[in-house]
């Protein structure tokens, strides 16, 4: 039986892969399943992952939740299992990168929605059609959209259903970035290389100060950062050492 969700360590950063093309990458319950197992273990291998990719083969990043694998009674190990898997993908130590071609609908929206940036090709499509199907969001829609790109785009985009082109995407604070379709790849791996060439150390520490900055009020997150930030980290001496070794060598 083939992988629903491929996975490939490459110098410091792992690349997961939906493994539909054939579907479209439809989000089924035994692709969250297979997907849950990686970012579980992506999670605890902070050693050896800097940064993480998340993309979909073929000509587009997924169609969405699989509603074909619903009517033939395929379920999710628990209630809100995908909801869940979201959130352990949101809250991973490493920074996670959403590279978005083609199709991008609803439930896969709301999964890219948890990664901490997104790269799109030109032909990207991003739909919410939760309110065209007379569905609501149980996996983090109503909450992550408005927090991406405003209240305001939000409700527009919910509730009306309508398309998101790629640089519409970047314009609205969606994307990070759109690039022509065959550089979709070449960018991700670009921005993936400049992050794990930083302290992962500092990585891991921005991402959980800016996670846990955001349940809280200015006053309350800025405290927050004081006491819980480790200022100095394990590699800062090395790096210092190594920066003002280089400056030598220009002179």
């Amino acid at each position: 039986m083939n992988k629903l969700v491929l996975r490939e360590d490459k110098d410091g950063i792992s690349i997961l892969t939906l493994n539909r093309p054939e579907s479209l990458n439809a989000l089924s319950p035994s692709l969250f399943v297979e997907l849950r197992d990686h970012v579980d273990n992506i999670a605890q291998s902070c050693d050896d992952i800097g940064c993480v990719i998340l993309q979909g083969s073929g000509r587009s990043f997924s169609a969405g939740n699989d509603l074909k694998a619903l009517q033939k009674g395929e379920t999710a190990p628990s209630e809100h299992f995908q909801a869940e898997t979201i959130e352990a993908l949101e809250a991973m130590p490493q920074p996670v990168i959403a590279a978005v071609q083609g199709n991008c609908y609803t439930g896969a929206l709301e999964l890219v929605l948890g990664c901490d940036l997104l790269i799109c090709a030109e032909n990207a499509k991003f739909f919410d059609t939760h309110a065209k199907w007379g569905l609501s969001s149980t996996w983090g829609m109503s909450q992550r959209l408005p927090r991406r790109i405003g209240y305001l785009r939000a409700k527009e985009v919910m509730y009306t259903s309508r398309e998101i082109s790629g640089k519409e995407a970047e314009a609205i604070g969606l994307a990070n970035r759109c690039v022509p379709d065959n550089e979709l790849t070449e960018a991700v791996m670009k921005l993936a290389r400049a992050i794990v060439e930083n302290s992962w150390f500092t990585l891991r520490t921005y991402k959980m100060l800016m996670r846990e900055g955001s349940r809280r009020t200015l006053s309350d997150a800025l405290a927050f950062e004081r006491e819980n930030s480790p200022g100095i980290g394990p590699d800062t001496l090395q790096r210092l050492e190594k920066f003002f070794k280089s400056r030598m060598n220009e002179k």
